[in-house]
């Protein structure tokens, strides 16, 4: 048993040497959270600290909380796409596509060539929108605000081309099962055309601002790293999966929509380093619009939409002049499209990796269980795993870089 009356083991380091005395020392715990700009937002990270080193880092989700599962599930199957345009509301067309692909599975339909090219069209402008923030978002708590205006200026630009197709900018519900909302207005795939070479110029000057830097360089290479096989481990997809070299990409291993008739590259890493998942970002860009001119080029002339009153609503000349329109048009607007009875999985390549959606009905109006596998979920419980060890400043570019996204994380 320690005797009572002993000096502290402070005084008594002091006694035998004052010079090398060290004082006793515990480790700090630090919240980030749920409202910090480290964390983007509405996640609460626990932080345990010696010094600088990161030696235990906890996530904790669940503020950005919506049920979006039982939301859906109490409301028709053309009414989950607000929900859907919420998960990832950076990239929300993309989210919009995947859904409307699981249903349309299951309802065994496909839909006019003018709508997947269109789909495409609006998917990957919304790519180039949701890698603009990452990056620019990157670049902002490094410190490189200027890299950060020009990866917004380019966003906006994008983002005005969308307001023009699905008239919002963010959240836009545009697709349908069958098709899409609305055809593209007159002009606009001229003036995209115009908007990319901009967006093209800012990209290039982002590119000499940041991946030359050595201070960015510093920040970045060698940190935040984990191995192809963690991450295959832990369940990564998109970019941050080909960061540690896995060509893997859905709209190449699995062609959905058209996008077999384009021509373009997987770009990869090989350190799995944040550097990496900024370069895959930035080169995805320059991928996106090569897939984009080509899809200008070859979008046929149609309709955007199926002429089947079971799915889609019908033309309002027939719901004011017919009995039949008006009936069709109450139904599907009352009880919802009548998804025939049972499951189907369709997964899509999203701005962050594979986004997959499990859908179940029961032969109604309304789903009976929507999943979402949203890939976020996956890289971000990797966090611990790539983060610890390191140091704090450290964790700032890492977060950056996995890019988490509240909405399909917490769903």
């Amino acid at each position: 048993m320690a005797d009572p009356s002993a000096p502290p083991e402070a005084a008594r380091l002091l006694a035998q040497d004052p010079l090398a005395a060290e004082l006793p020392r515990r480790h700090m715990v630090m919240n980030l959270g749920p409202s910090h700009p480290a964390m983007h937002g509405v996640v609460r990270s626990r932080v345990e600290l010696d010094g600088e080193t990161i030696v235990r880092i906890d996530p904790e989700i669940g503020f950005l909380h919506r049920g979006f599962e039982k939301s859906c599930e109490n409301v028709t199957w053309t009414q989950c796409l607000p929900f859907t345009d919420r998960l990832n509301y950076v990239s929300s067309i993309l989210n919009n596509v995947g859904f409307s692909l699981a249903v349309e599975k299951l309802c065994g339909i496909d839909i006019p060539e003018r709508a997947k090219y269109i789909r495409v069209i609006g998917g990957e402008v919304h790519r180039i929108c949701d890698h603009l923030t990452m990056v620019g978002a990157m670049a902002l708590e490094l410190g490189a605000f200027t890299a950060f205006l020009y990866a917004i200026e380019a966003r906006e630009l994008l983002w005005d081309r969308i307001a023009e197709q699905t008239g919002a900018r963010v959240t836009t519900s545009y697709t349908r099962i069958g098709g899409i909302e609305r055809d593209l207005p007159d002009g606009f795939l001229v003036k995209l055309g115009e908007t990319l070479t901009r967006v093209s110029e800012l990209v290039e000057e982002i590119d000499k601002l940041l991946t030359r830097n050595r201070i960015f360089i510093d920040r970045t290479q060698n940190t935040g790293v984990i191995s192809a096989e963690d991450a295959i481990d832990y369940g990564f997809t998109g970019p941050c999966l080909r960061a540690c070299g896995v060509a893997y990409d859905v709209r190449k291993t699995h062609p959905y929509l058209v996008y077999d008739r384009f021509d373009f590259e997987v770009p990869v890493g090989g350190r799995g380093d944040n550097f990496d998942r900024y370069a895959m970002r930035m080169e995805e860009m320059r991928q996106s619009e090569k897939i984009l001119r080509q899809a200008i080029a070859q979008i046929p002339a149609g309709p955007v939409i199926l002429d089947d009153w079971r799915y889609v609503l019908p033309p309002k000349p027939a719901v004011y002049g017919t009995i039949e329109g008006l009936i069709a048009h109450f139904k599907i607007v009352m009880e919802g499209i009548q998804v025939p009875p049972g499951d189907a999985y369709a997964y899509t390549e999203a701005a962050n990796g594979e986004l997959g959606w499990y859908v179940v009905s029961n032969g109604s109006g309304r789903p009976y269980k929507l999943h979402v596998r949203a890939p976020g979920l996956p890289i971000l419980s990797s966090l611990p795993h790539i983060i610890e060890g390191s140091l704090l400043a450290d964790l700032i570019p890492t977060f950056d870089s996995i890019n988490m996204i509240g909405g399909e994380v917490e769903q």
